[in-house]
Formats: structure tokens, C-alpha cells, sequence
């Protein structure tokens, strides 16, 4: 990625000079398969007589005016376009030749393998619309933006706007031009181009206006679509946000686009939201995946408001976007939607991922210091997504939901089409609840770090509780101690279940708070501090409430406060405060009778990470095998066609680990064994593959002959895996060269190759690589983009390994390379904090 940052003071300098007005973009989609032709004319005011740039990667520039003066090409280098000698009022026109992508970022280009359509869509955020037009490539540099787009007319063209009627504009050819947009920022426009199929709907906003509604998806998917379904739920989110919020949709046209080889979950480009392709279904998915895809349609509609009607002014605020669309997505579906325990699956999947990324070195405040393009890249963690939205819960609940409300729509109309700061939220909150949030904000957006809360209990000879305390804790690198509204719930047997048998809510502050109001209370056979999930701390269980979660989790009737369980036992065991073993055993007693999806799917993940990398060494081999069995034994017992029959069958089959695990895997697959109610479908199948592949009991042609049988996208996603998993040094090396020595692989297969490669399976192999990761490092950093790079540092890293030879290499990598991108560093030092957590947890486990 050489010359393409931005820094923040340059961003700062650069709009202390300019200001935007309008875009107006030609894009030819008709010149070949490399690369596309892209005419940009800029409107903008500057100070007269001042220096700036412009942001364009490009494969060449064929030329550059700036009011009607000719600029020399020279100009164009290492992603900027010098500008010099401004007048009042600009304008620049650039003609160039960009290059299509197969990383996601950029305009990405995909031929369908089940047919050889063509299929292209956008993916901005954060620095990407420079690859398709030259561009002020920073939010606050708001602008209109008018696409006129020439391709195939055999195709579909979606931007922003609604979709004109295109005019024949050669044979076989055709134009679009669309009308412009609102002013809006550069990483929220968006094209999406191709043979698409579609269906359309409308409905009418809070405004009295008629919305129209479309949903897009590959001819070849198209048949998996459910889109009423998709429609339903949209509609749903339409009336709760705009009841909510007080402020109608903003935008002419609502879109949503399921596209290949997608990065993330979905983006938010202003009413034309796109979509990964795993969210249409053509095979059986968990509730876990089902839920998730509709809080992703709510957290991208949430995004209309948070983030495109009203955008963040510097990357350090990213969290009003992501934060504010991650509370909102998920009180919308608990409340809009039949997914009403929306806030277990928040406590579930978001929690985790908050409570483990705010562990890490690279800790955090949610407010973060962005010092450049490559900060924010990194920056779309745990933090900015769970522990925000984490954090608003606790917000709206102190200042009142109403009130909340009332202040977040005040603050949409006073800066619609703006650009805002934390501050500017902040004064709007404070008005509607009466409020000072100065000192609540320091503490709980300004600072990192998560705190533990464990309980102090005495008691008493007779079995009551003498004296009742929460002990409140700080790491010692961020040691805020912070207020917190927190309920404790007691827990008694009674009739072979775990039943709540007293609940108080109270206010939690400083290092210690004693709870006068339990002082006499028959001690519980379990107290669980947070119930009802109120506060945003690590929990802790007192030894014989541990203990009553390892025998009798499943008994908890409440799934919320069943999760809360499921957490704090984890978090003990990833603290090294309780064994890894106690905690594998834990799950395979328990989980059996868990109802919640999410929490079945989450908990399954820890599991394996337990029994493949923190149990003792010595204990390892048995552990593997001790969980496959359990998993069998689960599948077995579970309901038929149960999600968690599904879920523990494809646990199963990824923790395989002897070869009378591998001979039922096969034997499954093959159909000479079965489970009432489970299909063996097209994704089972494969899932199945991958683990015999990776179990070493078939051949590369065999996986070679499944994709034969299934010639699609996903399809090649799994084979890719299947094949970088086989155990053996030839296919390893194989992998490896695939990834590392060739950039011709697509985004989704660079991703796929890297589960495969590292499977725990096949971990004795991985030691002959620790050296050529570490070699490989800098000189992928500086020749692939962002994406691609962070799939090699993250997917490449030999983790399966745990020991102590690894994380000592890694600690001598970041000592030999202090001076290598800040960026780079972040990401193997989150790798090496993962061993070094493993390491100590082993540690445990061996007493």
C-alpha cells in the first residue's frame, strides 16, 4: 500500500482550504475486462492562490484540467493529483483508466462460473472511491455526485439514485444518467452493474412519500431469494426508526444487493446497500445466521440516519456510525421483529467480540485517536461496533429511552447533510434529558479497558449472607474505575431447576459497593452480578456458584441470564482463573439444552479454541478427542432437524481428531449413516469435505470432483479450503505459494485458503512456516491492499500452534521492526497477545 495514506492534520489542512459542491462521473464499463474509463469533473471553492490534491489510484491518467488550464501528467503520483494556484471557484476535470479489482475494494469485477455473467459492484469505505474517480477523499468534504454510467444494456446499473431509463448509446450499449444525490459523503456513493435479476415493492414513508423498494441478487442465486421476507423486515425497521427517530427516511429510494465476493456483512451506501452473498440461503442455515442477516438489514437502514444523513466529520468518530447503527439494529429487531431476545444474542456474539478486543494491546477508547487512513482501517473492531453499542444501551437507560430519542432526532435535524462531532450528540442529549455528560462520556468513550465486578460474600453459620460486596476492578494499563447500573440475580434449585429467587438493581461505583439489601438473604446456590445485562464489565462467579453453573447450567429458564453465565465462565477460563478443562466439560454438559442459537454457535467456537489451544499440551490429544465425541453424542440426542442438531454436526466434523471420527464424518457424508431430520445439503456437504480433507483420508481429486458436481462461487470458497487443509508439506506448500507468492486469487478464496491452511487438524505442519511468515510480512504490507493484506497477517499467522517458540518469534518480529506500519504492528501484536493468553491459560489448566 505505498503512497496511499492520508493523515488526519493533512485531511484538516486540506479542508481548511476547499470546499466541495458538486461531482459529476462518467464511468465506461465497456472497454475490456482489466480496466474502465473514468471521467470526473469537480466542482469546489478554495482560497485563491492555495495548494492542495486530489485523491485518484489509477492505472494512468490521460489528462487533468483545472479551469480550463492543462496540468502536465506528471502531476498524477502515488495516489494524488497536485493542484496548484486555485482561484475562488474550481473546476477540475480528470480522464483516466481505473483498474477493476478482485479484492472488494474499489469495483470489484466477478464472473459467475455457473454461467460467465459479468458482475461488478462498489466497496468505499474507507479510502475507495479514489480507485474509481478522482476524489477529495475525506467525509467531511461532503458533495452532490451525478453518475452517468455506459455499459452492456443487457444490464442492470443501480447508484444512489433512482435508476433513469438508459438510452441506446451503440450496438449493444447503453447509458444512464443518473439524477445527482443529496450532498453526501464519497465512501457512501455507490454502482452496482451487471445481468442482476430483481423485484420490487414501495412503501410510504413517515413523510407521506412513496419509497420504492428494490432486491437484487445474481441470476444464478436468484432462485434462494426469499425477498418478501427481505421486504417484511424492511419495512419493519422503516416504521420503527422513523417513529423513533422523528425524522422520515432521507433518500429517494431504498435498494438492497446481494453481491459476490463481499468483504464484510453489508455496506451503507446511501440507498443502495449492499449485501454478502451468505445471507442468501441455498442450503439449511442456523437461527444464528437468520437473526443475524435481519439485524444486518436493520444496522444498515439504522445507517441512513447514522452515518449518511448525518457522518462523522474524522475517522475517530466512526463510532457514531457503527455504535449508534449496532445499538439501533438490535433494539429495532428485539422490538420490531420476531427475534425478540435480540439482546441475548447482543450479550452473546457483540459482547464477546467487545470484552476480547478491549483485552488486547490495542485497546481503544470508542472515541479514537485516528491519525490516518491506516488506523481507521484497523479500527472496524470490537470496540468501535460492540462496546459502543454496549455502552449506548447503558446511556439510554441512564438519560431515559424516551429522552434518548428525543435527543438523537433533535440531533439529525439540527445537522442533516453535515458533518458532527462526539460533542455535537452530546449537547443534544443533555437538552432532552437535563443531564451533564461531560464527566459519563471521559469516562466510558474517552477511555479503554473493561473492568471485572465480582461479588465479596460472608456468610454467616446459619447459611445467610452476613456481608454482600462488589469488588470492582481495572487492568493496571487502564485503570478507570467506572459507575455502572447493574442488577444481582440469586439462583436456587428447586425441583431440579435453577430458579431466580431474588433480583435487586442497584447503582455499582469506586473499587468497592457494599449491598446492605442481600445482608440476611439465605446465600443462593448461585449469584450472577449483571442480570439482565445492564452494565458493560466481565463478570465473575464465586467458586460455588462456578461450581452450580458447571452441574446445572441448563437449568436456567432465562436464556438472557443463561448467556450471562455462559460469558462470565468463559471470561474466567480466558483470565486463567479457572481450567480450560472444567470449562470443556462445562459446555458438554450443558449446551445440549441451550435454546438460543447465537449463544449455542458462540459457545461451540470457544469450545474448540478450549480443547485445541488451551488445555495443557499433555492433555491436548485426549481433549480433541473428548470434545468430538461429546459433539457426536450431542448430535445424536438432539432434536431431528434441529438447529442445534445442525450446529453440533458441523461442530463435530470441524473438531474431528482420529480416524473413527474421520470414518463417521464420511460415512455421514456418503449416506451410510444418518440423523433423523438432517439433510446432507450442497454446504453440509462440503463442510463435511473440508474435515476429511483435512483429517488427510481423501485426495485433492476428490475434492476436485465436488467441485465439478458444484461449480459456483461458494462452491470454489470451499474447495479452496478443502485443499489448503490437506496435511500434508506438498498441499501446505501448495497454499502458501497460492496466497503469498501470487495475487491472482480473489478476496473470498484468499480468506477460504487461510481457514484451510491453518486448521488444527494439520498443526504439526505449520512449524516449518513460522519463518516465512515473518519474511513474508513487510513485502505483502506494501504490495497488496488493505484487505488482502490483513486476510495474510490474520489468516496466514500459525496460531494452532500455542507455544512458547511461536510467541517468542513473534515478540522478536515487532522488536527488529519497530519503524513497520503502525497499521501492521496493531495486527501481529493482537496475534501475539492470542498466544500469550493461550500460554498462561495453559498454564492453568496443567494445575
Amino acid at each position: 500500500m505505498p503512497g496511499e495514506n492520508l493523515t488526519r492534520i493533512e485531511a484538516q489542512e486540506r479542508r481548511g482550504v476547499l470546499d466541495t459542491q458538486s461531482y459529476e462521473v462518467e464511468l465506461d464499463l465497456t472497454t475490456g475486462p482489466e480496466v474502465f474509463r473514468s471521467t470526473s469533473t469537480v466542482r469546489f471553492t478554495a482560497t485563491e492562490g492555495a495548494s492542495t490534491f486530489i485523491d485518484l489510484i489509477a492505472r494512468s491518467v490521460h489528462s487533468i484540467t483545472l479551469n480550463g488550464r492543462s496540468i502536465p501528467a506528471s502531476a498524477f503520483a502515488e495516489s494524488r493529483i497536485a493542484l496548484d494556484e486555485l482561484a475562488l471557484e474550481n473546476e477540475l476535470v480528470v480522464v483516466a483508466d481505473c483498474e477493476y479489482t478482485n479484492t472488494g475494494e474499489g469495483l470489484h469485477r466477478f464472473v459467475d462460473p455457473v454461467d460467465g455473467e459479468v458482475y461488478l459492484y462498489t466497496q468505499f469505505e474507507v479510502p475507495d472511491s479514489r480507485r474509481v474517480f478522482a476524489v477529495f477523499e475525506q467525509p467531511d468534504l461532503k458533495a452532490t455526485f451525478q453518475f452517468t454510467v455506459t455499459a452492456p444494456a443487457s444490464w442492470k446499473v443501480i447508484s444512489n439514485s433512482p435508476t433513469p431509463d438508459p438510452v441506446p448509446s451503440g450496438e449493444g450499449v447503453a447509458t444512464w444518467e443518473f439524477e445527482p444525490t443529496p450532498r453526501i459523503s464519497s465512501y457512501i456513493t455507490a454502482l452496482i452493474a451487471g445481468p442482476y435479476e430483481s423485484t420490487f415493492s414501495e412503501l410510504t414513508s413517515a413523510s407521506g412519500r412513496v419509497i420504492p423498494l428494490g432486491i437484487f441478487a445474481r441470476k444464478s442465486l436468484w432462485q434462494y431469494l426469499d425477498a418478501d421476507y427481505i421486504f417484511e423486515k424492511t419495512r419493519e425497521g422503516f416504521a420503527y426508526y422513523e417513529d423513533k427517530f422523528d425524522y422520515p427516511y432521507p433518500f429517494a429510494k431504498y435498494d438492497q444487493l446481494f453481491v459476490p465476493e463481499f468483504n464484510a456483512g453489508a455496506m451503507e451506501n446511501a440507498g443502495a446497500v449492499t449485501f454478502t452473498e451468505v445471507y442468501v440461503f441455498r442450503s439449511k442455515v442456523t437461527d444464528a445466521v437468520k437473526e443475524r442477516r435481519v439485524v444486518t438489514i436493520l444496522h444498515e437502514l439504522a445507517h441512513m440516519w447514522f452515518g449518511d444523513l448525518v457522518t462523522m466529520k474524522w475517522w475517530n468518530d466512526l463510532w457514531l456510525n457503527e455504535s449508534f447503527a449496532e445499538w439501533a439494529s438490535t433494539i429495532a429487531t428485539a422490538e420490531a421483529t420476531e427475534w425478540t431476545e435480540a439482546w441475548t444474542t447482543f450479550n452473546a456474539m457483540e459482547k464477546t467480540w467487545a470484552y476480547r478486543q478491549d483485552q488486547l494491546p490495542s485497546t481503544h477508547p470508542v472515541v479514537a485517536e485516528i491519525r490516518d487512513l491506516e488506523d481507521v482501517q484497523v479500527n472496524f473492531d470490537g470496540i468501535t461496533y460492540a462496546k459502543g453499542g454496549s455502552v449506548l444501551k447503558q446511556l439510554a437507560a441512564w438519560v431515559g429511552i424516551d429522552e434518548f430519542f428525543a435527543g438523537v432526532g433533535a440531533y439529525f435535524r439540527k445537522h442533516e447533510y453535515g458533518n458532527t462531532e462526539l460533542r455535537d450528540l452530546l449537547t443534544e442529549l443533555e437538552t432532552t434529558s437535563g443531564r451533564e455528560l461531560t464527566e459519563w462520556s471521559r469516562k466510558w468513550l474517552e477511555t479503554a479497558g473493561v473492568n471485572t465486578l465480582s461479588p465479596a460474600i460472608v456468610e454467616a453459620a446459619d447459611g445467610t449472607i452476613s456481608a454482600f460486596k462488589i469488588v470492582q476492578t481495572a487492568p493496571s494499563d487502564y485503570p478507570t474505575i467506572r459507575p455502572h447500573r447493574l442488577g444481582v440475580g440469586f439462583y436456587d434449585l428447586q425441583n431440579g431447576e435453577l430458579v431466580r429467587t431474588h433480583f435487586t438493581e442497584l447503582d455499582v461505583d469506586g473499587d468497592l459497593t457494599d449491598v446492605p439489601e442481600l445482608v440476611g438473604l439465605a446465600r443462593p446456590d448461585l449469584v450472577l452480578l449483571n442480570d439482565h445485562d445492564l452494565a458493560y464489565a466481565k463478570i465473575r462467579l464465586d467458586e460455588r456458584s462456578l461450581q452450580t453453573a458447571i452441574d446445572h447450567l441448563s437449568k436456567i429458564s432465562d436464556p438472557l441470564a443463561r448467556s450471562l453465565v455462559w460469558g462470565a465462565a468463559w471470561d474466567q477460563t480466558r483470565d486463567a482463573e479457572a481450567s480450560a478443562s472444567d470449562y470443556i466439560d462445562l459446555v458438554l454438559g450443558n449446551i445440549g439444552s441451550e435454546t438460543e442459537s447465537t449463544t449455542v454457535r458462540t459457545t461451540l467456537a470457544q469450545l474448540q479454541l478450549a480443547a485445541n489451544s488451551y488445555v495443557s499440551p499433555d492433555k491436548r490429544d485426549a481433549s480433541r478427542q473428548k470434545v468430538a465425541d461429546g459433539l457426536w453424542t450431542l448430535a445424536q440426542a438432539a432434536d431431528a432437524g434441529s438447529d442445534s442438531q445442525l450446529q453440533f454436526v458441523t461442530a463435530f466434523a470441524s473438531s474431528a481428531a482420529t480416524p473413527e471420527h474421520w470414518e463417521t464424518v464420511r460415512a455421514l457424508r456418503a449416506g451410510e449413516i444418518s440423523l433423523d431430520g438432517l439433510t446432507i445439503d450442497t454446504d453440509l456437504s462440503w463442510q463435511l469435505l473440508v474435515s476429511l480433507a483435512a483429517g488427510g483420508v481423501i485426495t485433492e481429486g476428490v475434492i476436485d470432483e465436488a467441485l465439478a458436481a458444484d461449480n459456483t462461487a461458494k462452491g470454489a470458497e470451499f474447495a479452496a479450503q478443502a485443499k489448503a487443509a490437506l496435511p500434508t508439506p506438498e498441499a501446505k506448500s501448495a497454499a502458501w505459494s497460492s496466497l503469498v507468492d501470487s495475487d491472482r486469487l480473489p478476496n473470498t478464496l484468499v480468506r477460504a485458503a487461510g481457514l484451510g491452511f491453518t486448521h488444527p487438524a494439520g498443526v504439526l505442519l505449520l512449524d516449518e512456516f513460522v519463518d516465512q511468515y515473518f519474511a513474508m510480512l513487510l513485502p505483502v504490507w506494501e504490495s497488496r491492499t488493505y484487505k488482502i493484506a490483513e486476510y495474510l497477517v490474520l489468516g496466514l499467522y500459525p496460531a494452532p500452534l500455542a507455544n512458547a517458540a511461536l510467541r517468542d518469534a513473534t515478540r522478536t518480529w515487532l522488536t527488529a521492526n519497530p519503524a513497520a506500519p503502525a497499521a501492521l504492528r496493531r495486527l501481529v501484536a493482537e496475534n501475539l497477545a492470542g498466544v500469550e493468553r493461550a500460554l498462561a491459560v495453559q498454564e492453568r489448566d496443567a494445575h
